[in-house]
């Protein structure tokens, strides 16, 4: 198998989503614009190693156990998510709202963890969206903390807009990520998701490089007043404090 065919392959996994979780060869080489005999070719192997399984009833195909197994030995190598677990729970339930894990994947934030507000009106994510990394708090607390070659990588490929209040000027966006590493942590409202705010802070690895970000989510209504970011802001750094003595501790390079 070539480079290529091998790109092209894992390419089409990629749209086996949460949202989206099964494909007929049609529907796929449509949404991807491939030949479907091609996308037949790569779907039939993965069948055939496991990786996907095709419906009897509906002719589609969805993902195998064989991803779930290796989604078993992820979780058991990353078992650190179940020590700071209790720690972002006593967030959840100090603020009210979500808290987020996010971590990094090329130029994109993943969410790798959350705690649910139970606050009727509340911000969701599922575990494994990802997200531009110039876009919302606990994306840009990240991207802050980047190497400059490494953040102009990403800026160069184009900043759109998920919403009106996205950043996408560059040179504000330099000044953003310069303000959010003075700080040491960052805040957004609806630049992601419009009418939820964000406010985030960085958390490094063993070797005092960038991992994740830690953050805390919800409607804009309920941070109208300034005094509120305050308060949420202290308990997300106590919170930061106890989660980067727990990977220091443990010696995490990495989730």
């Amino acid at each position: 198998m070539s480079l290529k065919t091998l790109d092209t392959s894992l390419h089409l996994l990629e749209y086996f989503t949460e949202q989206k979780s099964s494909w007929g060869v049609r529907e796929l080489a449509k949404e991807v614009e491939m030949n479907h005999s091609v996308v037949y070719r790569i779907l039939s192997t993965f069948e055939k190693r496991g990786f996907l399984i095709q419906n009897q009833e509906t002719k589609k195909y969805e993902l195998g156990l064989k991803f779930w197994v290796y989604g078993q030995m992820v979780r058991e190598r990353n078992h650190f998510t179940d020590v700071i677990q209790p720690m972002m729970e006593d967030l959840c339930e100090k603020t009210g709202e979500s808290i987020f894990l996010t971590g990094r994947e090329g130029n994109k934030g993943i969410c790798l963890h959350f705690v649910e507000s139970t606050q009727r009106v509340k911000y969701s994510l599922q575990i494994g969206t990802k997200t531009p990394l110039y876009a919302g708090s606990s994306n840009k607390v990240i991207m802050a903390y980047l190497t400059k070659e490494k953040q102009e990588s990403i800026m160069i490929k184009g900043l759109d807009p998920i919403t009106d209040q996205t950043v996408t000027n560059v040179d504000r966006l330099r000044d953003d990520l310069i303000q959010i590493k003075e700080n040491g942590w960052a805040h957004s409202i609806g630049e992601y998701s419009e009418n939820i705010f964000g406010i985030a802070v960085p958390l490094f690895n063993y070797h005092s490089e960038i991992l994740a970000s830690l953050a805390i989510a919800g409607p804009e209504y309920r941070i109208s007043e300034p005094e509120r970011v305050s308060e949420l802001l202290q308990y997300l750094q106590a919170a930061q404090i106890k989660i980067q003595e727990a990977l220091n501790k443990y010696r995490v390079l990495h989730f």
